[in-house]
């Protein structure tokens, strides 16, 4: 094979690989972490991202409803995340990246499960876990 021919196949290979890793971008989330307590309503375990609708009682009494996004199932099984591990009822706590846009949805980082464990819900991109982040049982 010629050299342009490798080079026209290395630049088709790129410009098909440039919408998968712009697909991936945290680009609408913050880069500062916010805690979320409260009841999960929904989980989703798909790809190529999985969710967590969780139920947060605000400051003013009210209940805002947060959809919580995460890597896909791959990702979660290699972490250990499994089906049951989180389910609708339980209450967890959150780490996680906002929207840019103020409204309610998070790029999760950390989930606390009812049984205190915490798992990375990044696909192990997600900083380390502070003494900031506590456990639900105190």
């Amino acid at each position: 094979m010629s050299q342009r021919h490798t080079a026209l196949g290395l630049l088709a290979a790129a410009a098909l690989a440039l919408p998968a890793t712009a697909h991936h971008s945290h680009g609408n989330y913050q880069q500062v972490f916010v805690d979320l307590e409260g009841t999960v309503t929904e989980v989703q375990l798909i790809n190529p991202h999985s969710w967590i609708y969780l139920d947060v009682v605000g400051a003013n009494g009210e209940t805002v409803s947060w959809a919580l996004e995460a890597t896909g199932t791959g990702g979660l099984a290699r972490l250990g995340v499994v089906g049951g591990y989180v389910k609708p009822g339980d209450t967890i706590k959150v780490r996680c990246h906002p929207l840019r846009d103020g409204t309610e949805g998070c790029l999760l980082g950390f989930v606390q499960a009812a049984d205190g464990s915490i798992k990375d819900w990044d696909g192990g991109q997600a900083l380390p876990v502070d003494d900031g982040f506590f456990d639900l049982k105190k």
